[in-house]
């Protein structure tokens, strides 16, 4: 087969796999994540100086167009990771302004005006230290936007270290640092998460070798009508979510 016949296969291939993910809505977590930082990300004033911890591949710079942006990373996932769990293949930080420990940034105290950390703390030995040293950094009233998530799956192993960011884990931990919050708001619930799970049965089933794994497709059709027919339903954030989505400021010193 020719260059160009290859080329056009694997075009097509991505235009019918993004259909069906948008038709399943298997991105679901992702695309209402990505809505909910867009509108905190414009909500900053233009010019503000930001820092985006654990900014990887730089997915949110975009948003970031009207602010004077830094990125930090460590550095150290290249890709393929120690081969467990989920793995993006490759992963590129070249780009990256501050290559070091998210706990020690060597910036002086008070130096941004607001901090990003989104999809980052399931990766931290210890986020609690990040949550100190984003408290350093933060100018008083300036603000602190974060993403994490309560239920995920391993992914970018040997560096997965947590999960269960609860509402409860911001409303313990941020207050006695400094910080008011402003918005604390859930992305999805059990049942969008339960969903997901299930769009991922098939793929799981051939990768670990189930020899039914023909019925998981069909397990996804029933599974896809019942949520389908329950979609008005109550929400269910009280038992599980992707994870929560927060803005919280640091308050002013005391006069």
């Amino acid at each position: 087969m020719r260059l160009e016949s290859l080329l056009s296969v694997r075009v097509e291939g991505y235009i019918v796999r993004d259909f069906l993910k948008r038709f399943l809505k298997a991105d679901v977590n992702r695309e209402s994540r990505d809505r909910w930082l867009a509108a905190a990300l414009s909500a900053l004033p233009s010019g503000l100086r930001i820092l985006d911890a654990g900014a990887g591949e730089l997915r949110n710079r975009p948003l970031c167009a009207h602010l004077d942006y830094v990125s930090q990373d460590v550095c150290q996932y290249e890709g393929l990771g120690d081969q467990q769990g989920l793995h993006m293949g490759a992963w590129d930080t070249s780009r990256i302004d501050l290559v070091c420990d998210i706990v020690d940034v060597p910036q002086p105290d008070a130096s941004f005006d607001a901090i990003l950390c989104s999809e980052v703390f399931e990766h931290l030995p210890d986020a609690i230290k990040a949550l100190d040293e984003f408290a350093r950094l933060l100018k008083p009233g300036g603000r602190l936007i974060i993403t994490a998530p309560f239920a995920s799956l391993v992914h970018f192993a040997p560096y997965h270290y947590a999960s269960g960011f609860s509402r409860y884990w911001y409303e313990f931990h941020l207050p006695p640092r400094g910080f008011e919050i402003l918005q604390l708001e859930a992305n999805g619930d059990w049942f969008a998460y339960l969903r997901q799970e299930l769009l991922r049965l098939p793929g799981a089933s051939r990768r670990y070798g189930d020899w039914c794994w023909p019925l998981a497709y069909i397990v996804v059709a029933v599974g896809l009508a019942y949520f389908s027919i329950r979609r008005k339903s109550p929400i269910a954030t009280d038992l599980a979510c992707f994870g929560w989505h927060c803005v919280a400021v640091k308050r002013q010193r005391a006069a």
